[in-house]
């Protein structure tokens, strides 16, 4: 005589997120909120100190300020994520800005042509710092910093030290101040930085790419013991996001009507301060394009805010240094929140 079946109430498994692994996301989503509520208060402050804030040809100068941090901004959230950093960006820059300049000027390649090895140039910046990183086992920090001083040299040396001018280019210029809306005076450029956080954005969340990241930042280890070659993957990583640095080269140089071969000293600290303002983690496994961007727009803000209430530069460059103290001491707290 067989027993009855006894139904039991245990629940069964499902695939919906416990409590515990929506806390990651719930926490991540309000950074965000918290970066673009710091966006609209600082728009605020500055549209109450000063009537020529909110105006239609400053806000289009604000955006157009965002571009350059904006673009390298968002190919090191890629970095960082893996828990690395890249100090090389600001002056890698100004080397695909001169390697623009020597593709068109210098060697008459056509335009297209020109932009798109500059674009590659960059990416073998990145490549290089990918396999110092990666293959050679040299900590992120001193591999890019080295990059960075081997780039301000080659900038300086390929360009004999003096500016490589486009006006002899018809077109160029409009890759970054031109209108693509007739009669609309919004720069193409900042539609072009809308595309690329877009792109990256797809990347980062739908590819195997983003996915393995996001991985190697939250656990290098066992990525490696799940199978995954992490060597190959750091160094595509680092790649990818050298090609936003050429792409910031071309953009700057279109901008300024020249390719200056000191000018990208700087910028990687404020494209480093974006991304963790906007929530990514320096501890890698944690962030966002979307909080990138607001970083970029909150550190374009207070730079274009402080110039139009007439602070001088000084002050500026404490400010910005005393917000760069307040991102990463943020990031430390949130770090240790995580491990409670």
């Amino acid at each position: 005589m067989t027993s009855p079946t006894v139904k039991t109430d245990k629940p069964t498994k499902t695939d919906k997120p416990t409590g515990r692994e929506l806390a990651p996301l719930i926490k991540g989503r309000l950074q965000q909120l918290m970066a673009f509520g710091g966006l609209i208060f600082i728009l605020i402050v500055f549209t109450i100190a000063s009537p020529n804030f909110l105006t239609f040809s400053n806000l289009t100068s604000l955006l157009f300020s965002t571009v350059v941090i904006g673009t390298l901004a968002i190919g090191t959230t890629f970095v960082i994520i893996t828990a690395g950093i890249d100090l090389s960006i600001g002056t890698g820059m100004s080397l695909c800005a001169v390697m623009t300049g020597v593709f068109i000027v210098n060697w008459h390649l056509p335009l297209v042509l020109g932009v798109i090895l500059a674009v590659l140039f960059g990416g073998l910046i990145g490549f290089v710092n990918g396999f110092n990183v990666a293959f050679l086992k040299i900590p992120p920090f001193i591999a890019t910093l080295a990059m960075m001083l081997v780039a301000t040299g080659l900038a300086l040396v390929i360009s004999q030290s003096t500016p490589i001018y486009f006006d002899k280019i018809p077109g160029f210029s409009a890759i970054s101040t031109g209108n693509v809306i007739p009669g609309i005076k919004f720069p193409n450029a900042v539609i072009i930085l809308l595309v690329l956080a877009i792109i990256a954005g797809v990347v980062l969340n739908k590819t195997v790419l983003g996915r393995y990241t996001y991985s190697i930042g939250s656990n290098e280890e066992a990525t490696a013991l799940s199978g995954i070659n992490v060597r190959r993957w750091l160094v595509l990583i680092y790649t990818f996001a050298g090609l936003f640095t050429g792409l910031a080269g071309v953009l700057i140089s279109a901008r300024l009507g020249s390719a200056q071969p000191a000018l990208g000293s700087g910028y990687e600290l404020q494209a480093i301060a974006a991304v963790v303002i906007g929530g990514t983690s320096l501890f890698g496994g944690k962030g966002t394009i979307i909080g990138t961007v607001i970083g970029a727009l909150i550190m374009s803000a207070l730079s274009n805010g402080l110039q139009v209430i007439s602070v001088p530069q000084e002050w500026q460059s404490v400010i910005l240094g005393v917000v760069i103290l307040a991102a990463v001491y943020t990031d430390n707290i949130r770090r240790r929140e995580a491990k409670i």
